[in-house]
């Protein structure tokens, strides 16, 4: 299991990427798995910093899943 810098396994990466190509044949590079995996890094913590400022602002002390399901539609939006 090689992971990248981003703590994502290459395998992971290229699983979800493959899960949207309509033709099986399609090869993802090198290059593009880090790419990719690097954006899925960027958009879990975004996920999780807003999730905990959902919290915050219902004067929580921890984030829940109604947090990132409040949050999850913005996010989406905003990617």
């Amino acid at each position: 299991m090689e992971a990248t810098s981003s703590g994502f396994r290459k395998e992971l990466v290229s699983k979800l990427l493959h899960l949207h190509f309509k033709d099986d044949k399609t090869k993802v590079g090198g290059d593009a798995l880090l790419l990719m995996a690097e954006l899925l890094k960027i958009f879990v913590l975004e996920a999780a910093i807003r999730s905990i400022r959902q919290a915050q602002a219902e004067d929580l002390a921890g984030v829940d899943v109604e947090q990132l399901e409040k949050v999850l539609p913005q996010l989406l939006l905003d990617f």
